[in-house]
């Protein structure tokens, strides 16, 4: 055998070892799992346990180090880092990285959500119905996501007129639906969203209740505005391909038990932040309106053409567009 063709046999050794789990004394399997939320942040705390428990249910066969806070991937990396092998284990959401999860884009359209269950139950039997190929590269866990947006504004909006021309921090779907909806978006961090509604850069924030309380911007807005249409953010957790294949089958079944319970748990626990949220905002004085339901049709309505466009887009991709959005569509009226 050449040189050339024992250096490449090397490599070829080499990687595979690289993606198969480490494994240390006592036959114990060392995994890595990446999370950019705060240390503190019950997501965090919920994906610290997620380790724990499957480290309890293997009886100790399974250890897992856990990097909140950006420490091992940033979270618009964390997807490639997992496929690549940096860490085991990645939770990221969909949206850091735009036109690498096509199909799955379905899930942040404004289709009317009306809690963080009910989007982390949709999210996951829509991966169990659809399967997409945007995910092949990894061994999907499973998916969660954040509670629906609102609209926080300065002033209060009442209806369509209201909306018109007032400059709203928004980026990827938000950005869309506050254009729809007659409002004007202004692309920034969700860490410089204070200063900016604080200035006058920007007249109000299109998120869900939860962040008020953590950026502060419960000092900058007096006024949420609640919609029918709602849209949410969908999330992963996924787990490099290569360290999945080469899992004992008995570790596999526990962390697939595992994966169920705590995608339930996921959206109970983004529910439960909610309602916080929501408390520290009426406590501050914040004010919620609600639409009448002309009204809130009115905004539906101005809303519609975005899942058109979405459906238009990714059918020329040769993506099965229309039935994932009348899948999504479908089974939140069957679970209203």
């Amino acid at each position: 055998m050449s040189a050339k063709k024992v250096t490449l046999a090397l490599l070829c050794i080499l990687a595979l070892a690289l993606l198969a789990p480490r494994v240390h004394a006592g036959a114990k399997i060392v995994l890595t799992y990446s999370n950019f939320f705060p240390p503190l942040h019950k997501v965090s705390l919920l994906s610290e346990g997620w380790c724990r428990e499957v480290e309890r249910r293997t009886g100790g066969k399974v250890k897992i180090n856990y990097f909140p806070g950006g420490a091992l991937t940033r979270p618009t990396q964390t997807y490639d880092s997992v496929v690549k092998g940096v860490a085991d284990i990645g939770l990221s959401f969909c949206a850091y990285t735009r036109g690498r999860f096509p199909l799955t884009e379905v899930i942040d359209l404004p289709l009317g959500y009306w809690s963080a269950l009910i989007g982390t139950k949709l999210a996951n039997a829509y991966y169990e119905r659809f399967k997409p190929k945007e995910f092949d590269d990894v061994k999907l866990l499973y998916l969660l996501t954040s509670p629906p947006h609102r609209l926080f504004t300065k002033r209060p909006v009442r209806d369509l007129e209201g909306l018109r021309g007032l400059k709203i921090r928004s980026t990827g779907t938000s950005a869309k639906v506050v254009k729809a909806l007659g409002g004007v978006p202004v692309a920034m961090p969700m860490s410089d969203a204070y200063d900016a509604i604080r200035k006058g850069i920007a007249e109000g924030i299109v998120c869900p209740f939860e962040p008020l309380k953590g950026f502060k911007l419960l000092d900058v807005v007096n006024y949420g505005t609640l919609f029918s249409a709602a849209y949410l953010n969908v999330a992963y957790v996924v787990m490099n391909r290569g360290t999945w294949e080469a899992l004992p089958q008995d570790v596999k079944d526990v962390i697939e038990e595992v994966n169920r319970e705590w995608a339930e748990k996921s959206g109970r626990v983004w529910d439960e932040l909610e309602e916080e949220g929501r408390r520290a905002f009426l406590k501050k004085g914040g004010k919620v309106i609600e639409l009448s339901r002309e009204e809130d049709d009115r905004w539906r309505g101005r809303l519609q053409p975005i899942l058109e466009e979405y459906v238009k887009e990714k059918e020329t991709q040769g993506l099965p567009a229309r039935e994932a959005l009348e899948f999504c569509l479908d089974y939140l009226k069957r679970h209203r």
